[in-house]
């Protein structure tokens, strides 16, 4: 079978096979050897780093390899071009001798390439492949080989008329932007057609670590929901990309994908018989009660709260049959997540804690250690007790290099003093994040990844320095979210709260009430208690007093269902302050309102100001929750 160049016989059916772009990798190889005490310590350098992902990542097009090259090494380019030339052009056995001529490298007491080096194993797989191929396996990767070489020079030829035909200015214009797209963009990397094992998992991994890190640098959603069919169209039972297609569908809210693409990752996952290989026995039962926990999980992001439930008994009956511990634990987190949406249960996730600790799960103990400290600040405990908790847990962070949790933490800091009123010490905690390195970085170079602790920090410095009338800087720090978070990107909904709640200050204050009213839709779009909150404040200053009452009461009592402490001091004030200015206006003593001042206890006088911030995270096959 011959497909885009590739010959092979069934796909995923071996390791690595040999194609055309691979063969002028082996050129580029050969020459390197050649050509190696001539060049220069820098581009060594950048050939060095050129290298990996040319040889993990999908095959492209000779031109843009060659682009690539020249980039590095002009000169080397050159060469590989000559002798891709007379390879394509000249005979069959030009390539056979060029195959023989690879084991050299191996030969003599120093050779060119350690064998078990990165460059080593690829060019012992790819003479093995290559070994394995029949005479009519070969002539078609040979004929393959001409193809790719004359498309080259047949764009190349096409190019140089178009110059010609071409305005200088508008050239110029057209090179600038070739430049600025790079020679190893994702976009350009996508796989066009079937890919060796190797390079699937190489650019699933890649993607996973780049939606968890800096999404903003991973393919578009339809983009790589595109490059997934297309590797699930050749390979079915690839349960991997069935996984990533599931993180790929959270991106865009898309519950119904979401679950399908689940449901297919495990259901793989069994028929393959991969869990069986590393886990033994246990592999098929393991596989089933972490389906039922991670569709557990999935169902409380999108607020199905009593499918939820019953998913997690599913996953705690299973775990406890097979007495797992571990999932065992991750259940009792998410039982308490969703218990908290019916009572308090400081007890639950003590014992969470205690336990996680026992069993030796970090990660889980610090996700519980600051969901406590979430609760007892928000039940009024003094700040000094809640920072002493939030030490032990970054004792743990730093022990176990836990890079994604120093930086929640950090941002868990921001928000809580922030919810004490403390502005100069959480602009020291936002700026202490901002001024960090990520210990995790995406790409070299890259000293930060665009992850959500990111966003919520810069949310929180946008907002200080707007409540203190910079508007201009706070809407710079904006203009910087945007860049960094795109709209179509999961966490846009951060700063698009914070914009509109900016706006919406700046217009109340400028006196602009209509104006404020136009923005009360798009924030209540994004958070319906805050949109409803930001309506009943518009309604009193248009003096619309009995309207604005109406909806604070209605707002009140959801609040206090809901034990939303913090907005239900504010709609109480809201209230107060309005029946006081009702009776100051009233001629005599007017009917005194059913609010009594008593429901403010002593201990929530300290919530003045909102943090509500949402920060989602993952670990393994589970995602964790935590409002700060």
């Amino acid at each position: 079978m011959l497909t885009n160049g590739v010959v092979h016989a069934n796909v995923f059916g071996v390791r690595d096979w040999v194609t055309p772009h691979k063969m002028a990798l082996l050129v580029l190889l050969s020459e390197l050897g050649r050509a190696g005490p001539q060049l220069g310590l820098l581009e060594r350098r950048r050939l060095n780093r050129l290298l990996p992902p040319l040889l993990q990542g999908p095959d492209m097009a000779l031109s843009r390899l060659r682009k690539a090259i020249e980039e590095c090494c002009p000169q080397l380019a050159g060469s590989v071009h000559i002798r891709l030339k007379l390879m394509a052009e000249g005979e069959l056995k030009d390539m056979e001798q060029f195959f023989d001529d690879l084991s050299d490298s191996f030969s003599g007491t120093e050779p060119e390439v350690h064998k078990t080096s990165v460059v080593g194993l690829f060019l012992r797989h790819m003479i093995l492949a290559y070994n394995k191929l029949s005479f009519s396996q070969v002539y078609k990767l040979y004929t393959a080989l001409q193809q790719y070489f004359h498309k080259d020079e047949k764009k190349d030829g096409a190019d140089e008329n178009e110059m010609e035909l071409t305005n200088p200015e508008e050239l110029d214009g057209k090179m600038e932007k070739e430049e600025l797209d790079g020679p190893l963009r994702e976009e350009e990397m996508a796989c066009s057609g079937p890919l060796s094992q190797k390079q699937a998992e190489y650019f699933l991994s890649q993607q996973a670590s780049l939606l968890k890190n800096d999404e903003t640098k991973a393919l578009a959603p339809a983009s790589l929901q595109k490059e997934l069919n297309n590797l699930l169209k050749f390979n079915p039972d690839f349960a991997e990309a069935h996984y990533l297609s599931y993180l790929n569908n959270l991106r865009v809210q898309d519950v119904f994908s979401s679950t399908h693409s689940l449901l297919h990752y495990f259901d793989r996952l069994i028929l393959t018989g991969a869990e069986s290989k590393s886990n033994g026995d246990e592999g098929y039962g393991r596989s089933l009660r972490y389906a039922a926990l991670n569709l557990a999980a999935l169902h409380c992001r999108f607020g199905h709260y009593q499918q939820a439930e019953l998913a997690l008994q599913e996953a705690i009956r299973i775990a406890q049959e097979s007495n797992d511990h571990v999932c065992l634990q991750h259940c009792l987190s998410w039982l308490y997540i969703l218990e908290q949406k019916i009572f308090d249960s400081c007890v639950l996730l003590e014992h969470s804690v205690n336990k996680s600790l026992h069993f030796g799960l970090p990660y889980l103990a610090s996700l519980g250690i600051q969901s406590l400290v979430q609760q007892r600040a928000f039940a009024g405990k003094a700040a000094n007790k809640l920072m002493d908790a939030l030490k032990d847990s970054d004792l743990l962070h730093w022990k176990h290099s836990l890079s994604e949790l120093i930086d929640i933490s950090i941002a868990q800091k921001t928000a809580i003093w922030r919810l004490y009123g403390r502005s100069t010490m959480a602009l020291q905690q936002a700026q202490t994040l901002l001024s960090m390195n990520s210990l995790e970085a995406v790409n070299v170079g890259v000293q930060q990844n665009n992850t959500e602790s990111f966003a919520v920090v810069l949310c929180h410095l946008a907002e200080l320095h707007a409540e203190q009338g910079y508007f201009a800087a706070a809407a710079e720090i904006l203009k910087h979210l945007k860049e960094r978070f795109p709209p179509n990107s999961q966490h846009a909904q951060l700063w698009m709260l914070f914009d509109q709640k900016i706006q919406f200050e700046r217009a109340m204050n400028d006196g602009r009430y209509h104006a404020a009213d136009s923005l009360v839709a798009g924030i209540t779009a994004l958070n319906s208690i805050e949109g409803v909150y930001r309506k009943a404040i518009v309604l009193k200053a248009q003096n619309q007093m009995s309207e604005a009452h109406k909806l604070l009461q209605k707002l009140l009592i959801h609040c206090q269902k809901i034990k939303n402490t913090e907005m239900v001091i504010r709609a109480v004030l809201e209230i107060l302050v309005s029946h006081h200015c009702t009776a100051s206006a009233a001629p005599g003593p007017g009917p005194r309102s059913g609010i009594q001042p008593a429901v403010l206890g002593r201990s929530d006088l300290c919530f003045h100001r909102a943090a509500g911030q949402r920060l989602f995270w993952g670990s393994g096959c589970c995602f964790y929750s935590c409002e700060i």
